[in-house]
C-alpha cells in the first residue's frame, strides 16, 4: 500500500445486509472498505448494544490489525419490556419465526411502540475503542406484515416515513434508520480519527453526506 492510499476500515460483521447497508453509508468517504474475514467468529456476550459493538469492533480490529467499525443493532419494544432487545436476532431461528413470535406476543395489545437501535463502535488496530455512539427510529408494530419479506421490518411501521422499514429505500433508510442516524452522529469524528477528507456537507436527497 503506497503511503497515499486511504486507509482501511474492515466493516465487523458477517451478516451480509448490514455490510452492504453500512457500505452504502460509508462509501462516499475516502477510504477502503473491507469485510470480516469468514473465518472470525464473535460472540455476542454484552447486555447491550453498545457492549456487544465495542466487543465486535476491538475482536476485528485486532484480528486484521486494521481499523474496525461494528454494528450491533435490534428491536426494542415497549410493551414487552425492551425485549427482543440484543436478542434479536436470535429470537427464532429464522426472519418468519422471529416475526411470528413477536406478533404472537403482541396479539391483542393496543400499545405497540418499539424502537430500532443501533450502536456503533470504532476501533483502531490496535483494539482500543475510539468512537462509539447510539442511533434510534420510533415506531410502532403493525398487526401484520408489509412487503415480501418476513422480518421485523415489515412489521416496524414510521410514522414519519409513511411506511414500513422494510418498505424504505436505501436512500430513506440512511435518513430514518437508526444505523443512518448513528453513521450520521459520528461521520466528522470518524473522518478525523482516519485523517480523511472532508467532503461536501451531508444532502439526504442526495447520499449520506
Amino acid at each position: 500500500m503506497s503511503p497515499s492510499s486511504p486507509p482501511l476500515l474492515v466493516i465487523a460483521s458477517r451478516n451480509a445486509g448490514k455490510v452492504k447497508e453500512i457500505t452504502a453509508m460509508l462509501s462516499p468517504m475516502d477510504i477502503r472498505l473491507g469485510t470480516q474475514p469468514e473465518e472470525l467468529a464473535v460472540e455476542e456476550t454484552g447486555s447491550s448494544f453498545a457492549e456487544n459493538a465495542r466487543l465486535k469492533a476491538a475482536i476485528a480490529a485486532r484480528f486484521t490489525g486494521a481499523w474496525s467499525l461494528a454494528d450491533d443493532s435490534g428491536l426494542v419494544v415497549d410493551a414487552l419490556n425492551g425485549a427482543p432487545g440484543v436478542y434479536s436476532a436470535r429470537y427464532g431461528p429464522d426472519a418468519a419465526s422471529r416475526q411470528a413470535r413477536l406478533l404472537a406476543e403482541l396479539k391483542g395489545s393496543l400499545y405497540r411502540a418499539a424502537s430500532l437501535v443501533s450502536a456503533l463502535a470504532l476501533a483502531n488496530p490496535l483494539g482500543e475503542i475510539l468512537l462509539e455512539t447510539e442511533g434510534e427510529c420510533r415506531g410502532e408494530i403493525l398487526e401484520q406484515p408489509r412487503g415480501v419479506a418476513t422480518g421485523y421490518g415489515d412489521i416496524f411501521w414510521i410514522r414519519a416515513a409513511g411506511c414500513t422499514y422494510g418498505e424504505l429505500p436505501t436512500s430513506q433508510k440512511l435518513k430514518f434508520g437508526s444505523r443512518g442516524r448513528a453513521v450520521r452522529s459520528v461521520a466528522a469524528d470518524i473522518k478525523r480519527l482516519l485523517n480523511l477528507r472532508t467532503g461536501p456537507p451531508w444532502d439526504p436527497k442526495n447520499s449520506l453526506w
